[in-house]
Protein backbone atom coordinates (compact mmCIF):
# COMPACT_ATOMS: atom_id res chain seq x y z
CA UNK A 1 0.00 0.00 0.00
CA UNK A 2 1.31 3.43 -0.90
CA UNK A 3 1.60 6.04 1.83
CA UNK A 4 0.50 9.62 1.23
CA UNK A 5 1.52 12.67 3.29
CA UNK A 6 -2.18 13.44 3.73
CA UNK A 7 -3.95 10.07 3.50
CA UNK A 8 -7.73 9.70 3.34
CA UNK A 9 -9.30 8.79 6.66
CA UNK A 10 -12.14 6.60 7.81
CA UNK A 11 -15.61 7.93 8.56
CA UNK A 12 -14.37 8.73 12.08
CA UNK A 13 -11.43 10.62 10.67
CA UNK A 14 -8.97 8.56 12.68
CA UNK A 15 -7.06 6.19 10.41
CA UNK A 16 -5.97 6.06 6.74
CA UNK A 17 -8.15 3.71 4.70
CA UNK A 18 -6.95 1.56 1.79
CA UNK A 19 -8.53 -1.03 -0.49
CA UNK A 20 -6.74 -4.28 -1.37
CA UNK A 21 -7.81 -6.80 -4.01
CA UNK A 22 -6.82 -10.47 -4.04
CA UNK A 23 -7.12 -11.33 -7.75
CA UNK A 24 -7.21 -15.05 -8.48
CA UNK A 25 -7.00 -16.94 -11.76
CA UNK A 26 -6.39 -20.56 -12.77
CA UNK A 27 -3.50 -21.16 -15.17
CA UNK A 28 -1.34 -24.19 -15.93
CA UNK A 29 -3.50 -26.25 -13.60
CA UNK A 30 -2.74 -24.01 -10.61
CA UNK A 31 -4.60 -21.36 -8.67
CA UNK A 32 -2.60 -18.15 -9.04
CA UNK A 33 -2.76 -14.70 -7.48
CA UNK A 34 -1.70 -11.36 -8.94
CA UNK A 35 1.07 -9.52 -7.10
CA UNK A 36 2.78 -6.17 -7.64
CA UNK A 37 6.52 -5.63 -7.14
CA UNK A 38 6.95 -2.48 -5.07
CA UNK A 39 9.16 0.23 -6.56
CA UNK A 40 9.31 2.53 -3.51
CA UNK A 41 9.70 2.33 0.27
CA UNK A 42 8.51 0.88 2.51
CA UNK A 43 9.22 -2.72 1.43
CA UNK A 44 10.85 -1.61 -1.82
CA UNK A 45 11.49 -4.65 -4.03
CA UNK A 46 8.95 -6.78 -2.17
CA UNK A 47 5.76 -8.18 -3.64
CA UNK A 48 2.32 -7.11 -2.42
CA UNK A 49 -1.32 -7.23 -3.38
CA UNK A 50 -2.80 -4.63 -5.75
CA UNK A 51 -4.30 -1.77 -3.80
CA UNK A 52 -3.81 1.66 -2.39
CA UNK A 53 -5.35 4.48 -0.42
CA UNK A 54 -8.81 5.68 -1.31
CA UNK A 55 -9.09 8.77 -3.47
CA UNK A 56 -11.09 11.70 -2.05
CA UNK A 57 -14.80 10.78 -1.77
CA UNK A 58 -14.10 7.28 -3.13
CA UNK A 59 -15.74 4.26 -1.50
CA UNK A 60 -13.72 1.08 -0.83
CA UNK A 61 -15.88 -0.80 -3.37
CA UNK A 62 -15.19 1.80 -6.05
CA UNK A 63 -11.48 1.71 -5.26
CA UNK A 64 -11.44 -2.09 -5.55
CA UNK A 65 -13.16 -1.95 -8.95
CA UNK A 66 -10.73 0.73 -10.07
CA UNK A 67 -7.68 -1.29 -9.04
CA UNK A 68 -9.09 -4.45 -10.65
CA UNK A 69 -9.54 -2.65 -13.97
CA UNK A 70 -6.15 -0.92 -13.77
CA UNK A 71 -4.31 -4.19 -13.20
CA UNK A 72 -6.27 -6.60 -15.42
CA UNK A 73 -8.34 -4.55 -17.86
CA UNK A 74 -11.57 -6.33 -16.79
CA UNK A 75 -14.44 -5.38 -14.48
CA UNK A 76 -17.38 -7.68 -15.24
CA UNK A 77 -16.12 -10.51 -13.01
CA UNK A 78 -16.77 -11.97 -9.59
CA UNK A 79 -15.78 -9.41 -6.93
CA UNK A 80 -16.67 -9.77 -3.25
CA UNK A 81 -15.80 -7.85 -0.11
CA UNK A 82 -13.66 -10.04 2.09
CA UNK A 83 -12.72 -8.51 5.44
CA UNK A 84 -11.50 -5.29 7.03
CA UNK A 85 -7.97 -5.64 8.39
CA UNK A 86 -6.34 -3.26 10.87
CA UNK A 87 -2.70 -2.21 10.94
CA UNK A 88 -1.40 -4.28 8.03
CA UNK A 89 0.90 -1.37 7.25
CA UNK A 90 2.19 -1.03 10.82
CA UNK A 91 0.89 2.54 10.91
CA UNK A 92 -2.59 1.99 12.22
CA UNK A 93 -4.22 1.96 8.79
CA UNK A 94 -7.44 0.20 7.85
CA UNK A 95 -7.51 -2.04 4.76
CA UNK A 96 -10.85 -3.05 3.29
CA UNK A 97 -10.08 -6.19 1.31
CA UNK A 98 -11.81 -7.85 -1.64
CA UNK A 99 -11.23 -10.91 -3.76
CA UNK A 100 -11.89 -11.28 -7.47
CA UNK A 101 -11.84 -14.16 -9.95
CA UNK A 102 -10.71 -13.55 -13.52
CA UNK A 103 -10.29 -15.64 -16.65
CA UNK A 104 -6.60 -15.34 -17.44
CA UNK A 105 -7.28 -15.41 -21.19
CA UNK A 106 -9.21 -12.13 -20.89
CA UNK A 107 -6.65 -10.33 -18.73
CA UNK A 108 -4.12 -7.85 -20.08
CA UNK A 109 -1.45 -7.12 -17.50
CA UNK A 110 0.39 -3.83 -17.72
CA UNK A 111 3.93 -4.04 -19.21
CA UNK A 112 5.12 -1.21 -16.93
CA UNK A 113 8.67 -1.42 -15.57
CA UNK A 114 7.87 0.24 -12.24
CA UNK A 115 5.40 -1.53 -9.95
CA UNK A 116 5.23 -4.48 -12.42
CA UNK A 117 2.45 -7.07 -11.99
CA UNK A 118 3.01 -10.83 -12.10
CA UNK A 119 1.04 -14.01 -11.47
CA UNK A 120 2.28 -16.36 -8.74
CA UNK A 121 0.97 -19.84 -7.83
CA UNK A 122 -0.77 -19.58 -4.46
CA UNK A 123 1.29 -22.53 -3.25
CA UNK A 124 4.58 -20.79 -4.11
CA UNK A 125 4.26 -17.19 -2.99
CA UNK A 126 7.33 -15.05 -2.30
CA UNK A 127 7.61 -13.14 1.00
CA UNK A 128 4.87 -10.50 0.93
CA UNK A 129 4.87 -6.94 2.26
CA UNK A 130 2.38 -5.60 4.80
CA UNK A 131 1.32 -9.00 6.13
CA UNK A 132 -0.39 -9.60 2.80
CA UNK A 133 0.13 -13.35 3.25
CA UNK A 134 -2.64 -13.25 5.87
CA UNK A 135 -4.98 -11.58 3.40
CA UNK A 136 -4.27 -14.16 0.68
CA UNK A 137 -4.86 -17.04 3.11
CA UNK A 138 -8.13 -15.51 4.28
CA UNK A 139 -9.30 -15.05 0.69
CA UNK A 140 -8.33 -18.60 -0.22
CA UNK A 141 -10.35 -19.98 2.67
CA UNK A 142 -13.38 -17.94 1.63
CA UNK A 143 -13.06 -19.02 -2.00
CA UNK A 144 -12.77 -22.71 -1.16
CA UNK A 145 -15.80 -22.53 1.12
CA UNK A 146 -17.93 -20.81 -1.52
CA UNK A 147 -17.28 -23.56 -4.07
CA UNK A 148 -19.64 -25.79 -2.11
CA UNK A 149 -22.70 -23.57 -2.31
CA UNK A 150 -22.34 -21.03 -5.11
CA UNK A 151 -21.46 -20.56 -8.77
CA UNK A 152 -18.39 -18.50 -7.84
CA UNK A 153 -16.21 -20.25 -10.47
CA UNK A 154 -18.08 -18.74 -13.42
CA UNK A 155 -15.54 -15.92 -13.84
CA UNK A 156 -12.70 -18.41 -14.27
CA UNK A 157 -14.17 -20.15 -17.32
CA UNK A 158 -15.26 -19.23 -20.83
CA UNK A 159 -19.00 -19.07 -21.60
CA UNK A 160 -18.93 -22.73 -22.74
CA UNK A 161 -16.73 -25.42 -21.25
CA UNK A 162 -16.48 -29.16 -20.73
CA UNK A 163 -17.14 -30.86 -17.41
CA UNK A 164 -13.47 -31.81 -17.38
CA UNK A 165 -12.42 -28.16 -17.64
CA UNK A 166 -14.76 -27.24 -14.81
CA UNK A 167 -13.37 -30.04 -12.65
CA UNK A 168 -9.79 -28.87 -13.25
CA UNK A 169 -10.73 -25.40 -12.00
CA UNK A 170 -12.24 -26.86 -8.84
CA UNK A 171 -9.20 -29.07 -8.30
CA UNK A 172 -6.83 -26.12 -8.74
CA UNK A 173 -8.73 -24.10 -6.13
CA UNK A 174 -9.08 -26.94 -3.65
CA UNK A 175 -5.55 -28.20 -4.20
CA UNK A 176 -6.57 -31.86 -4.51
CA UNK A 177 -8.01 -34.28 -7.08
CA UNK A 178 -11.75 -35.00 -7.25
CA UNK A 179 -13.60 -38.11 -8.29
CA UNK A 180 -14.87 -37.58 -11.83
CA UNK A 181 -18.27 -39.26 -11.42
CA UNK A 182 -19.04 -37.70 -8.06
CA UNK A 183 -18.05 -34.27 -9.31
CA UNK A 184 -20.28 -34.49 -12.37
CA UNK A 185 -23.19 -35.75 -10.30
CA UNK A 186 -22.85 -32.95 -7.77
CA UNK A 187 -22.59 -30.18 -10.36
CA UNK A 188 -25.72 -31.37 -12.13
CA UNK A 189 -27.66 -31.94 -8.91
CA UNK A 190 -26.92 -28.41 -7.70
CA UNK A 191 -28.18 -26.96 -10.96
CA UNK A 192 -25.03 -24.88 -11.34
CA UNK A 193 -24.52 -25.77 -14.99
CA UNK A 194 -26.58 -27.03 -17.89
CA UNK A 195 -25.70 -28.68 -21.22
CA UNK A 196 -25.61 -26.47 -24.28
CA UNK A 197 -26.44 -29.22 -26.75
CA UNK A 198 -23.07 -28.68 -28.37
CA UNK A 199 -19.86 -30.68 -28.23
CA UNK A 200 -16.22 -29.66 -28.04
CA UNK A 201 -13.74 -30.56 -30.74
CA UNK A 202 -10.66 -31.87 -28.96
CA UNK A 203 -8.93 -34.10 -31.45
CA UNK A 204 -9.78 -37.64 -32.49
CA UNK A 205 -11.46 -38.73 -29.26
CA UNK A 206 -15.19 -38.74 -28.73
CA UNK A 207 -16.12 -35.05 -28.39
CA UNK A 208 -17.25 -34.14 -24.85
CA UNK A 209 -20.44 -32.26 -24.06
CA UNK A 210 -20.23 -28.51 -23.60
CA UNK A 211 -21.85 -26.88 -20.59
CA UNK A 212 -22.60 -23.35 -19.48
CA UNK A 213 -23.42 -21.76 -16.14
CA UNK A 214 -27.13 -21.12 -15.69
CA UNK A 215 -26.22 -17.66 -14.41
CA UNK A 216 -23.03 -15.67 -15.01
CA UNK A 217 -23.59 -13.56 -11.94
CA UNK A 218 -23.23 -14.41 -8.23
CA UNK A 219 -25.78 -17.03 -7.21
CA UNK A 220 -25.93 -18.87 -3.87
CA UNK A 221 -27.61 -22.29 -3.72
Amino acid sequence: MAVSPHPPTSALGLRPVAALVVIFTVAQGQLQVLLIRRSAPPYEGWWSLPGGLLSPNESPQAAAVRKLEEETGVTDVYLEQLYTFHNLDGRGGVAVTYFALVNGEQVHLSPRQEWPPRWFPVAQLPPLAFRNQEVVEYALGRLRAKLGYSNVAYSLLPPQFTMGQLQKVYEAILGRPLDKRNFRRRMLSLGLVMPTGKKARLGRHRPPQLYTFRERRPIVF
